[in-house]
């Protein structure tokens, strides 16, 4: 008998009557044969109602209390599911992260799963029963609760799905799945029926919101295939797999792109060895992650450095790379907060030349500059103007046949 693991979000929990429409759904599918353990989210909003409370007492507060209070959002979602499930005659049984032993490090607010014992639930499971387990939560070592941060259910899906072995980790949300870019971009965009991990990873870490990037990772390296589906209407979603199983690979998969850009420039830098070392390792150890990096060619003994980071951490980093720049005797720094990167992904690029001609010519005929490039083997990004998002965006979905038919 197959093994099913469904994951369902917030939205599609955010009621009563969406509770009961949840329930229906997974009785649908335990009535089809399968084995089926669900993962639930706290109702929408309710995370942030609790942030908010936490907020109201303390404006820093403990991270291991924060903890203790936000996972408790999810332990009212899946009682209530499970009374759903068992006043509809299905046999059901609820658990916390805690209960089943999900075991996670110390992190508070962003702890990473180290193991699952699952043995609980698959004595559930042989009995008959729906086992339905609280996401975003685990505890650690010394017995205090954790969470896994935002998105952190799409992980605990994932993870259980590779303990148990599951034929296949199903992702119910409020899309019915991955599309070639934001249909509210591009009207016309198309939802894939398959997609490959890498194309995915990539998506999710260039901006693409449908997936946590860290439950694609666990799914890829322990190769759990997932399933996008939309917990609203009926369809067959998008497949999430190996390379192996995407047929035929399309020359372009999706176009992501990313608002939450901002760029930052070191003129007149001593263009020395380890120079890079030394502007990068103070914004490393201010905990600031860096993307794009570019160091143009040294004239007359000097070079610029450019890099991009999180919009959130631009003034923070604005303020490090000020005190370099003094330390090293720079010219000046520059920043720029009206960027975006727009990229474009598909496994298909390994086999076809051309790909990053191709996407700077459509831009160059719109009237679009490029600031900066960043290429890998499956990826193209380029850093444009923050106005030029959308008819970029548009312009390279159609140059790439991606559009749908009309």
């Amino acid at each position: 008998m197959s093994l099913i693991v469904q994951k369902y979000g917030g939205t599609s929990v955010g009621s009563l009557d969406r509770i009961r429409a949840v329930a229906e759904k997974v009785m649908a599918v335990r009535g089809e044969g399968h084995r089926v353990v669900v993962v639930v989210s706290a109702m929408s909003g309710e995370t942030n109602r609790l942030i908010d409370l936490a907020r109201a007492i303390d404006p820093v507060p403990s991270p291991r209390e924060l903890d203790v209070l936000l996972s408790t959002g999810e332990q009212v979602t899946i009682a209530l599911l499970s009374m759903a499930l068992e006043s509809r005659g299905c046999p059901a049984r609820s658990y916390t992260g805690g209960q089943v032993h999900i075991l996670t490090d110390s992190a508070f607010t962003k702890a990473r799963i180290l193991e699952i014992d699952h043995r609980k639930i698959l004595k559930d499971l042989d009995e008959g029963r729906v086992v339905v387990v609280a996401g975003f939560q685990g505890v650690d070592a010394e017995g205090n609760i954790t969470t896994l941060g935002r998105g952190g259910s799409d992980t605990t899906a994932v993870a259980l799905a590779a303990a148990l072995k599951a034929d296949e980790c199903q992702i119910y949300t409020d899309v019915d799945g991955v599309y070639t870019t934001d249909p509210r971009i591009v009207p016309r965009a198309r939802r894939l029926d398959r997609v490959t991990f890498e194309e995915m990873l990539e998506m999710a870490s260039l901006g693409a919101k449908v997936l946590q990037i860290r439950s694609v990772e666990f799914a890829h390296k322990y190769g759990v295939r997932l399933r996008v589906l939309s917990s609203f209407e009926a369809g067959e979603g998008t497949l999430i797999t190996s390379e192996e199983e995407v047929m035929e690979h399309a020359l372009i998969s999706g176009i992501a792109f990313s608002r939450d850009e901002a760029k930052l420039t070191l003129r007149g830098v001593p263009d020395r060895p380890g120079v890079a070392f030394e502007i990068l390792a103070p914004i490393g150890r201010a905990n600031i992650e860096v993307d794009m990096i570019v160091q143009n060619v040294g004239t007359d003994g000097l070079t610029d450095f450019t890099f991009t980071v999180h919009r959130n951490d631009y003034e923070q980093a604005l303020k490090v790379l000020q005190k370099t720049a003094a330390e090293l005797g720079a010219r000046d720094v520059l920043g720029d907060k009206q960027i975006v990167k727009v990229s474009l992904v598909g496994v298909g690029m390994r086999s076809h030349a051309g790909i990053a001609s191709r996407m700077f010519g459509a831009l160059a005929r719109e009237g679009i500059n490029i600031e900066m490039i960043s290429t890998s083997e499956i990826k193209v990004s380029v850093v444009i103007d923050e106005k030029y998002l959308e008819l970029a965006v548009r312009t390279l979905h159609s140059e790439f046949g991606l559009d749908a038919a009309a």
